[in-house]
């Protein structure tokens, strides 16, 4: 069995940028994610971890956990999703948090800090996500690290919590150099690569890729974004998981099977799903 540590099914059924209060599915966006999630048990993704990006997607991807037994959610706010009331959010985030079990969270994220639009509030950033940091170690959840163009400021905050118990997490969508691949391991962190390592110009991600221990690896598609490079240009899916584990095994020259067997492993005690 393969796993999906980072989707978004919420945007693949449904457009949530208006920001609009989020119920409920419809009848036709829950045919549709059964579908996705039918299409991606042939491909042998048999789990889903949703992942939130503010508190209207964050709630939508518990209720999708909740509607499909195969589905788990991640609830956080992204660093561009930042909004002055943020500290209701996180708020608000703990009181979904009083019922983890059932609303099946098994992570705070995606969280972090992102340099790559201009404008951005770095202060302001870091201080967000330090308060997820907390909310992580508060409940003992893995955190879902977002970073880009913000390699030095993303490990100092973390670096901050080393050997704080229970105190870990993934690097979502790796993306730098194998320098900061081997510090995020040190302090106990996995990488999550998805379609990026198959694109042209990733030498130095594939580079990674076959540097560290395959035990520090977990496979995400960051659907319905970042599809893999034999279907780019297509909404990614779960499906692709597959691909993209077929991808480093051929990369590492590792068997599939082990290359699933292995991810699925270091995912499951990642987030603690059974």
């Amino acid at each position: 069995m393969l796993i999906d540590t980072h989707c978004h099914m919420n945007i693949l059924v449904r457009n949530f940028d208006n920001k609009e209060p989020f119920k409920e599915f419809n009848t036709q966006e829950i045919e549709l994610m059964e579908k996705i999630i039918f299409d991606a048990e042939k491909q042998l993704v048999t789990q889903i971890i949703n992942v939130g990006t503010d508190y209207t997607e964050s709630y939508a991807c518990i209720e999708i956990a909740k509607i499909f037994s195969n589905c788990f959610a991640a609830i956080g706010l992204h660093p561009n999703d930042i909004t002055d009331t943020w500290q209701n959010d996180i708020l608000n985030f703990r009181q979904l948090l009083l019922k983890t079990q059932e609303n099946k969270i098994v992570g705070i994220g995606e969280c972090g800090i992102d340099k790559h639009y201009p404008n951005y509030d770095l202060k302001q950033q870091q201080e967000v996500f330090h308060a997820q940091i907390q909310l992580a170690l508060e409940h003992n959840l893995a955190i879902i690290v977002h970073s880009r163009d913000a390699d030095e400021e993303t490990y100092n905050v973390i670096s901050q919590y080393y050997g704080e118990k229970n105190f870990r997490g993934t690097i979502h969508c790796f993306s730098s150099n194998e320098k900061y691949a081997q510090k995020y391991i040190d302090l106990g962190f996995v990488l999550g690569f998805g379609g990026t390592i198959t694109y042209p110009k990733n030498e130095i991600l594939r580079s990674v890729a076959k540097m560290i221990p395959l035990e520090k690896i977990i496979l995400e598609t960051d659907a319905p974004f970042l599809s893999p490079q034999i279907v780019r240009g297509s909404k990614n899916n779960p499906t692709n998981i597959k691909i993209i584990a077929e991808y480093i095994a051929k990369l590492r020259q590792e068997d599939f099977k082990n290359v699933m067997q292995t991810t699925t492993k270091t995912t499951k005690n990642l987030f603690g799903i059974l």
